[in-house]
């Protein structure tokens, strides 16, 4: 009996899980090598994972792809450890929200360029065109996509004041970008989509401007420098997915990776300030790249520099 493609990439790591080869929390192989080494096509190589996670045995988590699950078991073929399986759960009819949250799910893991029509199909164990009967082409997913993760999270009410009022903004947004590394890219300043979900936030923005004096170009040139802060440094948060997806190799290995060489440049003399920097981070342990702290510095500091120039006259008043 001939075994289809992925049903030999999913004996082939369930075995590997269940003689210890691959442990839990292992990261496995991003979609792309997976098919790669394979010699499987993405949706192929997406759809084994889809099954490996419906028996409960791998989880999907955002910026770490696809993961052992703890306490995952199974008999692997000719022997050795026993685990137990969870069979596929039967399921109702597909629906859109089904589809946008498999794709975000994919998303989320490996970022925007694993996502396909065919893939989220695979991973819902559907024919590709069924997903066409509810969104009709991957640009509209992805703007459905979008929408759904801005409405996750919602500004807590921050009272009076300008200041307060970006502040809950722009940690929201944050935080969503956090959860969802690729959604950063989905929304351009420059081509901005009507998006429901991500008009609140701006409601919650544009509310305290109201009476300041401040013209329609005024407030949104602030509201575009605000944006454009917290999607300056969300786009890394997909990039490193991305990354990984296509190394296999984490921030940390990476720096492992290349480490020898930036101290080389720096041996040289040719660059003081850099070479000071190494020497003393090589003194304290080494630098640690914290974005949530970097877009708090950001933060605080634009909010610093409008409260005394734009606003300064109206909050002594």
């Amino acid at each position: 009996m001939t075994v289809a493609p992925y049903q030999r990439i999913v004996a082939d790591i369930a075995e590997r899980i269940a003689d210890g080869r691959l442990r839990p929390g292992e990261r496995l192989p991003a979609t792309r090598r997976l098919a790669r080494d394979h010699g499987v096509a993405l949706a192929t190589a997406t759809k084994a994972l889809a099954v490996l996670q419906q028996r409960g045995l791998v989880v999907a988590k955002p910026r770490s792809g696809t993961v052992v699950a703890g306490g995952s078991t199974l008999t692997a073929p000719g022997g050795g450890s026993t685990v137990t399986a969870p069979a596929m759960v039967p399921r109702g009819p597909m629906t859109t929200a089904d589809i946008v949250r498999a794709a975000i799910e994919i998303a989320d893991a490996e970022g925007l360029a694993a996502l396909s029509m065919r893939g989220v199909a695979a991973k819902l164990g559907v024919p590709t065109m069924s997903t066409y009967r509810h969104v009709e082409s991957k640009e509209r997913l992805v703007a459905l996509m979008a929408d759904t993760a801005y409405g996750e999270l919602e500004a807590d009410d921050p009272g009076p004041g300008w200041r307060a009022a970006f502040e809950a903004v722009g940690r929201t947004l944050w935080a969503l970008y956090r959860r969802h590394p690729w959604l950063a890219h989905v929304t351009p300043l420059t081509r901005p989509l009507p998006l429901p979900n991500l008009l609140r936030h701006s409601e919650t923005f544009l509310g305290p401007l109201a009476g300041r004096g401040l013209d329609a170009t005024a407030r949104l040139d602030l509201q575009v420098m605000l944006l454009t802060h917290i999607q300056g440094l969300a786009v890394q948060l997909e990039a490193e997915t991305q990354a990984q997806a296509a190394t296999g190799l984490s921030e940390d290995d990476w720096m492992d990776e290349h480490g020898p060489a930036l101290a080389a440049i720096a041996a040289t003399g040719r660059y003081p300030g850099f070479a000071a920097l190494m020497g003393d981070f090589a003194a304290d342990g080494g630098y640690e790249l914290d974005l949530d702290r970097i877009f708090e510095l950001g933060l605080r500091t634009l909010l610093d520099g409008l409260a005394a120039t734009v606003f300064a006259d109206q909050d002594r008043a």
